[in-house]
């Protein structure tokens, strides 16, 4: 069985499909980073590796609809903190604006 570290991903893009659907209180502010924690050996073996890492997640159950209090907007600095790295949110998930972001990162 393989795992990650039996991949190399230099000049790679890996997308990974994180769940930070970590609490917030009522100021925004991430009151629990376990998921946060648990997935930054995965990312950190992308960008170690000389790739770039996509990160895809949710941030509580908006119905189809977007909602600005549900916005992962609100974890990114906390993420780029645990991390090390500075994160970049992407305002679009779908079409020409994602692609551009996609397509500029290092």
């Amino acid at each position: 069985m393989k795992t990650i570290d039996d991949f190399n991903f230099e000049g790679k893009k890996a997308l990974i499909r994180v769940d930070f659907n970590v609490p917030l209180d009522g100021e925004s502010n991430v009151t629990d980073t376990s998921r946060i924690d648990a997935a930054k050996p995965t990312i950190l073996k992308v960008l170690e590796d000389g790739g770039s890492a996509v990160l895809m997640s949710h941030l509580g159950r908006p119905k189809g609809k977007a909602n600005p209090d549900m916005s992962l907007s609100h974890i990114v600095d906390k993420v780029s903190d645990i991390i090390g790295v500075q994160v970049k949110f992407a305002e679009d998930s779908v079409g020409a604006k994602a692609d551009e972001a996609v397509a500029g990162l290092q």
